[in-house]
């Protein structure tokens, strides 16, 4: 059970559902609510489907390139480190993903689905979480699962991103987007270090 759980915390993280909303909304003000409906819904499926394509063949991909798993988490957890600190140091997920609206294409697939909901942080992460190696299929269906359970949050969120808002504030989703990239970064770092303990051989607790 500890492990779903964190399982859980590792994919809302990168996910983050709370970060989404103010992009949700700049992208979707102006526009009737049966529109903005339209958009959180094809942003969601869009961006589940895009993580469970990363879990189908996102090993694949690796064992053809003759990437060793360790390999793959020690770099896996680099970037979840890295995309952790531009979340804590940098610009918040908010502020940085609202510069990438424009105008005159699709919104649900970019930014809404791809990066801010189907981040390169969830993508990395599902591929982690689903490793054939370490994780059985009644495992990885699980992982899968508690994913596809965060999008529905996410999109019940989106539904109610206006009343949300209007309590946190843009300060608020700013300030949460850095508690959750603080936990990821610890996250990244726990997986850097089963990475190097895995090629190294080094019995864990030592």
């Amino acid at each position: 059970m500890e492990k779903f759980i964190n399982q859980f915390v590792l994919l809302w993280t990168v996910i983050d559902p709370i970060g989404t909303l103010p992009v949700f909304l700049a992208i979707t003000k102006g526009l009737a609510s049966g529109e903005s409906r339209k958009i959180a819904f094809h942003s969601i499926i869009i961006a589940s489907l895009t993580l469970i394509f990363f879990v189908v063949l996102g090993e694949f991909l690796l064992e053809a390139m003759k990437i060793s798993l360790a390999a793959f988490q020690i770099a896996g957890g680099i970037v979840l480190f890295l995309f952790a600190l531009t979340m804590i140091f940098g610009e918040s997920k908010p502020e940085s993903e609202l510069q990438l609206i424009k105008k005159n294409h699709d919104k649900a697939i970019f930014p809404l689905a791809i990066p801010s909901i189907a981040s390169p942080g969830a993508m990395m992460a599902v591929v982690l979480l689903t490793d054939n190696h370490r994780f059985s299929i009644p495992d990885q269906a699980i992982t899968v699962g508690i994913m596809l359970f965060i999008m529905l949050i996410t999109l019940f969120l989106l539904l109610i991103a206006a009343k949300i808002f209007k309590i946190i504030g843009q300060g608020g989703a700013s300030l949460i987007s850095r508690v959750m990239g603080l936990i990821l970064a610890s996250v990244a770092m726990s997986n850097i270090l089963a990475g190097i303990s895995a090629y190294f051989r080094i019995p864990v607790g030592l």
